[in-house]
């Protein structure tokens, strides 16, 4: 029995302390105390130690070599490593970290305790505790008897693995290493010293011991077939819908079989919440007094697959889930509550559909642009997003959802095995998914429904695909908004905007309209970006942005660069919009806003498609994300002057960076109150919808019909200004267009209404037609007839001021131009 100082260790209490002092001197003492002196045995542990970065090094780096002398030092500046096993020599003498030169295993080790493992996991002392970088552990325990059976080192090490306590390794897990504690850790920018928190060698532990206290199973469990395989109900809509499918898969059982078994030996009480049960202990008569509490059972999960069984009295300090299932009679695979698929040859299209089928029940599983994805919390930066699931993943989270058997002919048993990676390849590899539910988006916050309904309910919505990830108790909307409401939300809205210098009135109703769009941004099939403008720096255009994007997101934006070109534009938005961002913000554009074909489609159509980097089949993924922008002086230009609402800031003073603002922590001040403020400009949308969508004449945006209903007329409703103003203003003032007008105007006054050459306009005397033409197609001082041609036949029919180029037939080959007059469409 091990010592209770040992079980209540608490990791926490470690950890805590910030000293950078080791509690050891060399990594020989190390060593010595876990594998003794080396010149007493003929077997040896390995050492690496190498300079850099480990993930960029030369594989020959990795070679290691026996520690065979006391005396072996070490760079304290290197990576350092030893093997949790001993070696022995080949039959030429030479030593290599081999499964077939493997003599034993002396230590266990965990690994990623911090960051992918929790560090409340950790209840039983352990030898040491070595902290590898920042907040990451590698935890070891040494064995009181090392394991010499090749096969059962390896069963141990994979029990770890699958309780998801440590990684496989390269080489096997009996060739596993470890970190040595006096080194660094290269991989990052600046090494990491690594520090030594715990040293307690005198902490040794049998394999047993350990198995049973961190509740894990060794894979050697062997059923035959016969008594395993077992029949589906026909009528049962959950299963496959062919008998056929009683041969590769067997249902989970539909009620825990433990709490039943619990409840039929009159030892169940209450839930507890969780997947926790209240229960009486079955060893009750051993409590001292026979005190009838504080015994629990666990549902399973990922950390304890069969689950967990706790008593916190003193005679059941070392009965375990184990001991329950045999008190109860309840075996092994009925208390891991999961579906078995066996794998059989010749059904693999059907193994590949039931394993999606079980993905898609976990309810953590979706797809998204032909890939399997799932939510996820980016530790880094806390952000929620749509997280593409890598093949290794997707062989993690088949192994997690179901049991996976193969018949063994010899033993003519059933046994474990891991999700094969032929069938996990096809399934990753699949166009399309038949059972997978499709997410469109994430949703930060409650969001409009297509019939203009709310929705206030977080998690996945099977009608309009969205997921939502927000607390609705934290969100006040009323259930029917009038105008009062409107007119109240508009306030606290307008409060917020006080801080800034709006160049007009429209530019004030295009701030609020952004408010509106980052808001309800998930409802919307697509909206126009904002733009952001000013002349000089320190006007407040990326702190208005950073205002717009907490109505979008509980978190603060990433801004990235303006792409260069469409290629790098292509590549960009794929990769971003994968993930479902809430804003994509192009920061301080030093020149004018490019139409590039790609942002363009992004920002007219409901999705875009194109092939991932690094994955080899075609995404198409929702475009339903804010796009924002900013930059002095800068205009959307061409296609991009209809797709972009500008916003005009002027602080009319000389040095607008020196100014001090009223509510200098007003984005702080919004995220602490987002809901409430997000609230007000829901309230304001719902309002206008709830009062019978009220139409005012205004200009037709072509494209963002949704948008203009629910962000622009609402404003107008209001008594606002048109806030989609700039963008006609945009189109009038483009420089292309300008351009072509210039164009059309020379070529009406040199040919009326002849229709003429590209070759009779380049050599004709006109000195305002042929300064135009130089403006268009020079190139080295001369005018570029092929290239001028391109130019007007890609302005055909545009129509400028009245006027717009006609093609005329005619009896040349040559392309002949009349210009001619129309009413205007603007």
């Amino acid at each position: 029995m091990m010592a209770t100082s040992l079980t209540n260790f608490t990791f926490d209490s470690v950890i805590t302390d910030k000293s950078d002092k080791t509690v050891i001197t060399s990594n020989a003492d190390f060593l010595l105390a876990i594998f003794g002196n080396p010149g007493s045995y003929k077997e040896h542990p390995m050492i690496v130690s190498f300079k850099g970065n480990p993930q960029d090094i030369d594989n020959k780096k990795w070679f290691s070599r026996p520690w065979t002398n006391v005396s072996t030092v070490l760079s304290a500046d290197a990576n350092n490593y030893f093997s949790l096993s001993r070696f022995k020599a080949n039959e030429i003498g030479k030593y290599r970290r081999k499964k077939s030169q493997f003599c034993e295993l002396c230590v266990i080790m965990l690994d990623d305790i911090g960051s992918k493992v929790s560090t409340d996991r950790i209840t039983l002392q352990p030898s040491w505790i070595l902290e590898t970088s920042p907040g990451n552990f590698q935890v070891g325990y040494i064995l009181r008897e090392p394991i010499s059976e090749n096969k059962l080192a390896d069963q141990v090490v994979k029990a770890f693995v699958q309780a998801g306590l440590c990684d496989p390794g390269a080489n096997g897990p009996t060739a596993r290493l470890a970190r040595l504690p006096v080194a660094v850790n290269g991989k990052h920018a600046q090494q990491f010293r690594c520090q030594l928190k715990l040293w307690k060698p005198e902490n040794r532990y049998s394999f047993q011991e350990l198995i049973n206290y961190f509740q894990l199973e060794l894979s050697d469990e062997k059923r035959s077939k016969s008594s395993h395989i077992q029949t589906i109900n026909a009528n049962d809509t959950t299963n496959a819908n062919d008998t056929d499918n009683e041969q590769i898969w067997t249902p989970g059982p539909k009620e825990n079989t433990v709490v039943a078994a619990l409840t039929r030996h009159s030892l169940y009480k209450s839930p507890l919440g969780e997947g926790k049960h209240d229960i009486t202990c079955p060893w009750v008569n051993e409590h001292t007094a026979l005190v009838n509490s504080g015994t629990a059972y666990f549902e399973p999960d990922d950390n304890y697959p069969l689950g967990g069984f706790k008593c916190f009295h003193g005679h059941c300090s070392e009965r375990h889930i184990r001991d329950l299932l045999g008190f109860l009679n309840v075996d092994l695979q009925s208390a891991r509550m999961k579906p078995t698929i066996h794998v059989v040859k010749g059904e693999i299209h059907r193994i590949v559909d039931i394993a999606e089928r079980e993905l898609a029940a976990t309810k953590q599983y979706y797809q998204r642009g032909g890939m399997i994805v799932s939510v996820y919390i980016d530790g880094g930066t806390n952000q929620t997003q749509i997280q593409p699931v890598s093949q290794s993943v997707l062989v993690r989270a088949l192994a997690s959802i179901a049991i996976w058997e193969q018949f063994d002919g010899r033993s003519k048993n059933w046994t474990r095995i891991d999700p094969p990676a032929r069938h996990t390849s096809i399934l990753y590899d699949s166009n399309n998914y038949r059972h997978l539910p499709l997410i469109n988006g994430l949703a930060r916050q409650p969001y409009l429904r297509t019939d203009g309904s709310i929705m206030l309910q977080a998690n996945y919505d099977t009608d309009t695909g969205m997921f939502g990830i927000f607390d609705s108790r934290q969100f006040l909307i009323p259930d029917k908004p009038g105008r009062e409401d409107a007119q109240s939300a508009l306030e606290l809205l307008n409060e917020l905007l006080k801080e800034f210098d709006f160049a007009t009135e429209r530019d004030h109703a295009a701030a609020l309209s952004a408010i509106l769009t980052a808001a309800i941004r998930p409802s919307l099939i697509n909206a126009p970006m904002i733009h952001v403008r000013a002349h000089a720096v320190g006007s407040g255009k990326s702190y208005l942005c950073s205002l717009i994007t907490a109505f979008a997101a509980p978190q603060k934006g990433t801004p990235t660069t303006f792409p260069a070109d469409d290629e790098e534009c292509r590549k960009l938005l794929l990769a971003e919009l994968l993930y479902a961002p809430a804003v994509i913000e192009f920061d301080n554009i030093t020149s004018d806003i490019l139409p590039h074909k790609s942002l363009c489609t992004a920002l007219t159509s409901e999705f875009i498609s194109g092939r991932i980097l690094g994955v080899s089949k075609t995404a198409k993924v929702s475009t339903r994300t804010l796009f924002l922008s900013s930059g002095n002086n800068v205009t959307p230009i061409k296609d991009m002057a209809r797709r972009c609402i500008t916003i005009n800031l002027n602080p009319e003073i000389e040095i607008p960076a020196a100014r001090e603002f009223k509510r200098p922590d007003l984005i702080s001040e919004v995220f602490e109150e987002r809901e409430r403020y997000v609230s007000a400009a829901i309230t304001l949308v719902r309002a206008w919808i709830i009062a019978g969508r009220p139409k005012f004449t205004c200009k037709s945006l072509a494209g963002f019909n949704d948008w203009s209903d629910l962000c622009r007329q609402p404003l107008l409703w209001l008594g606002y200004v048109d806030p989609a103003g700039s963008i006609f203003e945009a189109l009038k003032e483009d420089p292309d267009r300008e351009q072509l007008g210039r164009l059309l105007m020379a070529w009406k006054n040199t040919f009326k209404n002849v229709p003429a050459m590209v070759r009779e306009a380049v050599n004709g005397e006109n000195e305002e037609l042929r300064e135009i033409l130089h403006d268009i197609a020079d190139e080295r001082g001369v005018i570029n007839r092929l290239r001028l041609g391109r130019w007007i036949k890609r302005h055909e029919g545009q129509i400028v001021d009245s006027l717009r180029f006609v093609r005329c037939s005619g009896h040349t080959s040559a392309e002949r131009w009349r210009v001619e007059s129309v009413s205007s469409v603007l």
